[in-house]
């Protein structure tokens, strides 16, 4: 693709991909797990109910991971895009990690979430991990004594953001997705709600992804090898 335009409208989504390159493991193999515990004891609130010092165990873990993860060239390209297009730029992650964040990216929309962040069950106050003690077997809201959780958007749970992403996807001029399989929804339709309103769509991923019908450019392999390349493409700097 050509170089882009500065007042072209440019929307991001980042998927698992994108963060296994700097080391963060996939949650789901190919048996269904989450680093072998089923997906609803450790990824649902019903599993919370049942089991929280289990949870918090999981989400512990990889909040501790997260913290020592850095962020690798793919993130980094993508500093450069939003510098490029200012507020023009929107960057949707199904990622919890906060790497973008970690990178220097500003408009970041994680729609699943962070493993920075939790929430009380009760009164709703939030806090960040350091805030809640997250070191405790059971974390407790320090306004109503009740559980804490992790501020995750569990399955059954209503993404982050979406009516705000469904406006961002209307209206944008090109659409990125990278390092994500097409498989989950509501991010897998995003790609073709940009497509019917005229967007342009690109992808970069390891393997090629079930919605490729809708892509107008695919790049298979790794973002962080690719990704630079192209955002001097698109933006001609460096």
């Amino acid at each position: 693709m050509k170089k882009l335009s500065p007042k072209d409208n440019i929307v991001v989504l980042t998927g698992a991909g994108i963060s296994a390159e700097s080391g963060i493991r996939t949650f789901r193999d190919s048996g269904g797990l989450w680093e072998n515990h089923r997906i609803e004891d450790i990824a649902t609130y019903s599993g919370f109910r049942k089991n929280p010092a289990l949870v918090w165990e999981f989400y512990r873990k990889r909040w501790e991971q997260s913290k020592i993860a850095k962020p690798n060239a793919a993130h980094y390209a993508l500093v450069e895009l939003e510098h490029y297009f200012n507020d023009s730029f929107t960057l949707i992650t199904q990622n919890v990690d906060g790497l973008h964040t970690k990178a220097g990216n500003l408009s970041v929309v994680e729609m699943h979430g962070s493993l920075n962040r939790c929430y009380c069950t009760s009164c709703k106050h939030g806090l960040s991990m350091e805030e809640a003690d997250a070191k405790q077997l059971i974390p407790l809201c320090p306004i109503c004594g009740s559980y804490l959780r992790p501020d995750i958007v569990w399955f059954g749970e209503i993404p982050i953001s979406l009516f705000e992403i469904e406006n961002s996807l209307k209206k944008c001029d090109v659409f990125i997705i990278i390092g994500t399989s097409g498989v989950v929804y509501p991010a897998a339709g995003f790609v073709m709600t940009a497509k019917l309103m005229g967007a342009k769509t690109i992808a970069i991923n390891l393997e090629s992804p079930d919605n490729l019908t809708f892509l107008d450019e695919f790049y298979k392999g790794k973002s962080g090898d690719i990704l630079p390349g192209l955002v001097k493409e698109w933006t001609g700097i460096g």
